[in-house]
């Protein structure tokens, strides 16, 4: 995998190196890049990043699990989120390779956008 994943998943944990053995262990999936904030990890184009989360974790109504998914404009896609019956949550981060949000979908399951840079 050359660069960041377009389309993956994304698991909060407190716990990089034993959830990731797991993922590798039990899916044969291969480390792609280590930081001290999070572990990417690949199987067949699947991308799974573990990453600690930047928030204390409720315990309750809290789903560490959260899907990523490339749009081509972030603004749109946001729109179009609330328009389709979901949410748009405040905030944009960005790094030198895209730019992220974070939206819910209609059952309130959270997904990370990215807008890559052109």
């Amino acid at each position: 995998m050359a660069g960041p994943a377009q389309n993956g998943v994304l698991i909060y944990s407190g716990d990089l190196a034993n959830l990731s053995a797991f993922y590798e262990k039990l899916f044969g999936m291969r480390v792609v890049r280590k930081t001290n904030d999070f572990i990417s990890l690949e199987t067949n184009g699947f991308n799974l990043i573990i990453h600690v989360p930047p928030f204390n974790m409720p315990d309750k109504a809290f789903s560490p699990v959260k899907l990523f998914l490339t749009v081509a404009d972030m603004a749109i896609a946001r729109e179009q989120a609330v328009k389709f019956g979901g949410q748009a949550f405040e905030g944009e981060w960005s790094n030198p390779v895209f730019k992220v949000s974070n939206i819910a979908d209609r059952d309130g399951n959270h997904i990370q956008l990215r807008q890559f840079n052109t």
